[in-house]
């Protein structure tokens, strides 16, 4: 079957119960991607929990652990025919433990929606999130004041929430954004239009997905597939899942997984692509995928690897450049501190080697050379050296496998974007 609309992926993101994976499902659910009959199975299993009317949030929270505990844990995918794009939906969890899977999911979007809820206004994580998702390069985002129904649809109480979400997000660089007055467990504005709130004149959730600009896709830049996780089924062998960032993925293309177990780069083959259970020819940049590789087996790759055109292969990185913002440190980030990157889908600890200028935010000049140390607020240029193998490209050749998160102690504390690297000479 020929893909008939373009691609959109869409990630949800939010403060943990503000009902984001509530209003995912009612969007599925409206939208006749969930049947009565599973409905009313989850909302079973929901008051068997003693979580009644969570059951929309169960058509997202799939696995068994989160069902019990509540909460979102893993990403998950969902597919949605809207007007103007085939979207997939990631939910993106919002409990502070798992904002690692919410970074590796916010940069597998092309659009965002911030779910706030009209009671609770801004919280800590909020402000966290909208961060990530300016740093993982998702520059279209709407905003869903959800539950509504909690303060009677008062036009004041949106207002109010309207303006701490903006001072937020205006911080980060995001303008002109759409605000979405709604509750996703009532069913207001998520798909249907509501008679409830006679001042609200603008688009639903649906609405708002077809609004945003159609994904531009980096087909021309090598292929390049962070690897998001790699499974052994029965019958085909080893699939490794990801999202094709940049680039088209031919079946018969010759590949390398860099940097692979060896450290080095393994060599292998394309030999089939799926997608959402059908088999392609090619994928492009935006397409989420499992594929089957020739030469290369389960033990050879992992998560955080990349596979790319042999051709034209991305950098093992010995030390890199960067520029970063810092966002939330508890002290300050000296020489030698050493915390996790987040690239791509990889994890690894690189050690601030140098900082070599503190930037004034508004214009980008060097506001001090050499600074001592950073701070909270601070934008600077930093040299950096990876602890074992990272591949990571510059923003200037492929800026969607340069940008990255820095996080210590379970927090983001900062995130940043590669301007030049040394490459690591393999022997």
């Amino acid at each position: 079957m020929a893909k008939e609309k373009p691609g959109m992926n869409v990630v949800f993101v939010g403060h943990v119960d503000h009902g984001k994976s509530t209003a995912i499902g009612r969007m599925f659910y409206d939208g006749g991607g969930v049947s009565e009959q599973d409905l009313k199975k989850l909302k079973e299993e929901a008051s068997k929990h003693g979580k009644a009317g969570f059951e929309f949030a169960y058509v997202m929270d799939n696995l068994k652990e989160e069902r019990e505990r509540g909460v979102t844990i893993n990403l998950s995918y969902k597919k949605l025919i809207t007007q103007n794009f085939e979207v997939t939906i990631i939910d993106a969890p919002g409990h502070k433990d798992f904002v690692k899977n919410m970074i590796t999911g916010a940069s597998q979007a092309d659009a965002a929606f911030l779910t706030v809820s009209a009671d609770g206004g801004v919280q800590p994580q909020t402000t966290e999130h909208v961060w990530l998702l300016r740093s993982m390069g998702v520059k279209n985002l709407a905003v869903l004041i959800n539950k509504m129904d909690t303060v009677d649809y008062s036009e004041e109480k949106f207002n109010a929430a309207v303006k701490a979400v903006t001072e937020v997000i205006s911080k980060v660089g995001y303008k002109d954004i759409t605000f979405i007055a709604g509750s996703a467990l009532i069913g207001d504005n998520i798909v249907k239009k509501t008679d409830k709130m006679p001042w609200y004149k603008g688009p639903t959730v649906l609405e708002q997905i077809d609004k945003f600009p159609k994904p531009e896709k980096p087909t021309n830049l090598p292929m390049r597939m962070p690897i998001q996780d790699v499974y052994e089924i029965t019958g085909i062998g080893t699939v490794p899942v990801g999202k094709v960032v940049t680039g088209v993925m031919k079946v018969g293309q010759k590949i390398i997984v860099l940097p692979g177990r060896s450290g080095t780069g393994i060599a292998g083959e394309v030999r089939s692509i799926e997608s959402h259970h059908e088999q392609l020819k090619e994928a492009e940049a935006g397409d989420n995928v499992g594929i089957n590789l020739r030469g290369v087996g389960k033990k050879d790759m992992a998560r955080g690897d990349v596979i790319c055109d042999a051709a034209n292969p991305a950098k093992i990185v010995e030390e890199f450049d960067a520029q970063i913002a810092v966002i939330n440190h508890p002290t300050v980030i000296a020489k030698g501190y050493t915390p996790v990157f987040h690239i791509h889908t990889a994890q690894v600890p690189c050690q601030f080697v140098e900082i070599k200028a503190r930037l004034d935010p508004a214009t980008g000049q060097v506001a001090q050379e050499n600074p001592d140390f950073l701070k909270n607020g601070d934008v600077a240029i930093v040299k950096l050296k990876p602890i074992g193998n990272l591949v990571l490209e510059t923003a200037e050749k492929n800026p969607h496998m340069s940008r990255f998160s820095i996080r210590d102690a379970g927090v983001t504390v900062a995130a940043g974007v590669c301007k030049s690297l040394k490459e690591k000479k393999v022997a």
